[in-house]
C-alpha cells in the first residue's frame, strides 16, 4: 500500500461557462493539464450519487492521469506509483463507491494493473492471478460498489479476457460465462448486491449478455431482434442498485438498439428519434439510475454522436453539449446518470479533442 501523490488541487473550478439547454443546464469542463491535440483531453467516466464525476484526462503527450471533480467544481489530480509516463501509459479512474476510486494504471511497457484508492489517499495495486504482463495485457478494474468489491476483467499471456471480482479484502475469483471465447473488460458493472453485468462473444464473436451473482452463478440472456453475425449480438454496458441492467444490441444489418433488462428478467427495447440505422449507428445506452432513467448516445445517419436521456414513463430528450463537433466520429456521448438526473459524460470537438460535461437535461 502506497500513499497518493497529488499533482493539483483546484478550488472551484470550473473552466466553461454554464449553458442553459432547452431541458436543463450543461457546465462543461477540462483537467487541469489537459491536452488540446487529437484524442488528449478530458474523459469523466462515472458521476456519483453525491454529483463527484471521477475519470481521467490526456496531457500534451498522450499520458493518462486520474481525476476526481466534486460536484462544486474541486479538481484533484493523482497518478498511481509506477504508473508509465510515455504516450498510451498512465492513470485512469474509472470508478467511485464510498468515496473509493477504483482504475487501472499503464506500465511502461503497456501492460494494465489495477488499484483502489482509499478515502484517505492510500493506494492499493494488485494484479489478477494469470493476468498477462505484456502490452495489452494486465488487469483491467472496471467497477466498485458499496462493500468494496472490484469487478473487471484481464487478459491473459494468450490474448484472451476473462472477468474476476476481487473483494475488499484482496480475495480474487476469476469466471467466464459459459461459451465465452473472450469477456469484455470495460463494462463489468457491479451493484450493492454483487451482481455484475458481464458482456462476452463466443466463438463466432458473436455478443450475449450475462449477469453474475454474488454466489457465483450466471445467468445468460439475448435481446429478441439481435443479430447472430460476427460483433452482432447483446452487449450490457452497466447494472443499477436495483439489478437494472442496461445495453445495446446490434441488429443482423450491424446498427445498435437499445434495451432494459429488468431483475426479472423483462426486456424492454428501445429507439431515440434520430438514431441511424446504419451499421455502426443507432441507440446506445450506458446508464439506469434507481428511478429508471437512462443515458445514453445515439449515432444519427451521418455517424455523428448526441446525448440523450430517456425517463422511466418511455419520454426521451436528446441534447448536444457545446462546442461538441458536429462530424462523424464527433459530438456528445453520455453514459453515466446519478440518481437526482445529473447526466454525465464527454464530448468530441471539430478537432477530435475530447472534453467533460456534467448536465440536467
Amino acid at each position: 500500500m502506497r500513499r497518493i501523490s497529488f499533482l493539483a488541487l483546484v478550488f472551484g473550478w470550473i473552466v466553461s461557462a454554464s449553458w442553459l439547454h432547452a431541458q436543463g443546464e450543461i457546465i462543461t469542463f477540462d483537467a487541469p493539464g489537459a491536452g488540446t491535440g487529437p484524442f488528449q483531453g478530458t474523459l469523466p467516466q462515472q458521476i456519483t450519487p453525491a454529483g463527484t464525476t471521477v475519470g481521467y484526462y490526456r496531457d500534451i503527450n498522450s499520458v493518462s492521469h486520474a481525476f476526481v471533480r466534486s460536484a462544486h467544481g474541486v479538481v484533484m489530480v493523482f497518478d498511481v506509483p509506477g504508473a508509465g509516463t510515455g504516450a498510451g501509459q498512465g492513470t485512469r479512474a474509472m470508478g467511485m463507491s464510498q468515496a473509493r476510486i477504483v482504475g487501472i494504471y499503464i506500465d511502461a511497457n503497456r501492460a494494465r494493473h489495477g488499484f483502489v484508492r482509499a478515502p484517505d489517499g492510500t493506494i492499493t495495486k494488485f494484479d489478477v492471478p494469470g493476468a498477462g504482463t505484456d502490452r495489452g495485457q494486465g488487469t483491467f478494474a472496471a467497477s466498485i460498489n458499496a462493500a468494496g468489491t472490484v469487478s473487471g476483467g484481464y487478459v491473459d499471456a494468450d490474448g484472451v479476457g476473462h472477468g474476476f471480482v476481487r473483494t475488499a479484502d484482496g480475495t480474487i475469483t476469476s469466471f467466464d460465462p459459459p461459451g465465452s471465447a473472450y469477456t469484455d473488460l470495460d463494462t463489468l458493472g457491479i451493484n450493492s448486491a454483487g451482481t455484475v453485468a458481464v458482456p462476452y462473444y463466443d466463438s463466432n464473436s458473436v455478443y450475449h449478455g450475462a449477469l453474475r451473482a454474488a454466489d457465483g452463478s450466471i445467468t445468460i440472456f439475448d435481446v429478441p431482434g439481435a443479430g447472430t453475425g460476427q460483433y452482432q449480438g447483446t452487449i450490457t454496458e452497466a447494472i443499477n442498485v436495483v439489478g437494472t441492467i442496461p445495453g445495446a444490441y446490434a441488429d443482423t444489418n450491424g446498427a445498435y438498439h437499445g434495451f432494459l433488462r429488468a431483475p426479472d428478467g423483462t426486456i424492454t427495447t428501445f429507439d431515440v428519434p434520430g438514431a441511424g440505422t446504419g451499421p455502426f449507428q443507432g441507440t446506445i445506452p450506458g446508464g439506469n439510475n434507481p428511478s429508471g432513467a437512462t443515458s445514453g448516445q445515439y449515432l444519427d445517419a451521418n455517424s455523428v454522436s448526441h446525448g440523450f436521456v430517456r425517463n422511466a414513463d418511455g419520454t426521451i430528450v436528446t441534447f448536444d453539449a457545446p462546442g461538441a463537433g458536429t462530424d462523424a466520429g464527433e459530438g456528445t456521448n453520455c453514459f453515466s446518470v446519478s440518481p437526482s438526473g445529473q447526466a454525465m459524460g464527454w464530448y468530441l470537438d471539430s478537432n477530435f479533442t475530447f472534453h467533460g460535461f456534467v448536465g440536467k437535461p
